[in-house]
């Protein structure tokens, strides 16, 4: 799910594109929420993709048997990857299975050249080739196979980064995200314990609220924070600021004013955090100045 860290980034990234077209807020709101639900879509197809290994494997074993000229591999075929229990959890988890029934366009071909290509380099590599044959089966090796099998071969794979960005552009600054809620998805499977439900994007109610009311009153009160940011710089003016740098400003600000259960420090660090996504290599040691005067001439704690 969306941790607090995340979703203060999808507002600044609400807050960004608001600037650049400005429309009424209702709008700005339903395309902040949609942005989040594409994760969704991002972490489904992904999860399809270590099921379409798994699909792939299967066929080529059922290939194998068909073959006019018989081996003793395509006769008695290691089948220990298409039992991976992992993968069988992902394969029959129902949640995953209603989705993608209902977005076709997440699911994976079997005779896609990046599926293709990634399978067969699973199959060149040493990690795969000591799993096929150790002999023992057991839920934690396979866990653990499946983990590594991920990191490598589809976290790090960018031919499948380029294909999610051809299908949605946002995936891009969104697959650290997604790639965090596979990890922990394949880490959260029990033995012998059916997995139904999969990571919802924000958490509950609260996160929604939260999403929703740092978004409503960073742009209610633009004007505002933006007089509070400029009495607050010192021979400097607020133009000379860049646009990324003063959206994460008067996003942290807002923050401050309206929520003032959240500790000043917590809050400014993850603003720091952020710009050393979005801003400039000196970006952080700037707004970290910045927010560090606003807290004490505020005396907020």
């Amino acid at each position: 799910m969306l941790g607090r860290r995340q979703i203060r980034e999808k507002v600044v990234e609400s807050l960004y594109a608001y600037y650049q077209n400005p429309i009424k807020l209702e709008a700005v709101e339903q395309n902040m929420f949609s942005e989040i639900n594409k994760i969704y879509h991002l972490y489904i197809y992904t999860l399809n993709f270590l099921v379409g290994i798994k699909n792939l494997a299967e066929e080529q074993i059922e290939i194998g048997k068909h073959k006019y000229i018989k081996t003793a591999e395509t006769e008695n075929p290691n089948q220990k990857l298409v039992r991976n229990q992992i993968l069988i959890q992902l394969e029959d988890n129902e949640e995953r299975k209603n989705f993608s029934s209902k977005h076709s366009e997440l699911v994976w071909d079997s005779n896609d050249p990046i599926l293709v290509k990634t399978f067969q380099r699973i199959k060149a590599g040493k990690r795969y080739q000591d799993y096929m044959k150790d002999d023992q089966i057991s839920f934690d090796d396979d866990q653990k196979f499946v983990g590594k099998l991920f990191l490598r071969y589809v976290a790090e794979n960018s031919d499948l980064h380029d294909r999610f960005e051809e299908k949605e552009m946002s995936w891009a600054d969104d697959l650290h995200i997604s790639n965090s809620m596979v990890q922990k998805t394949i880490g959260f499977m029990k033995e012998n314990e059916t997995s139904h439900t999969l990571i919802k994007m924000l958490k509950d109610k609260e996160d929604e609220e939260f999403a929703r009311k740092l978004l409503r009153s960073s742009l209610n009160n633009w004007e505002e924070s933006e007089k509070k940011l400029q009495e607050r710089l010192v021979n400097w003016e607020l133009d000379r600021i860049s646009l990324l740098d003063r959206i994460v400003l008067i996003a942290a600000i807002s923050e401050l004013d309206n929520f003032p259960l959240t500790a000043s420090r917590i809050i400014i660090n993850e603003y720091i955090d952020i710009s050393k996504v979005y801003g400039t290599e000196k970006s952080n040691i700037f707004i970290n100045g910045v927010l560090d005067k606003y807290s004490k001439d505020t005396k907020r704690v």
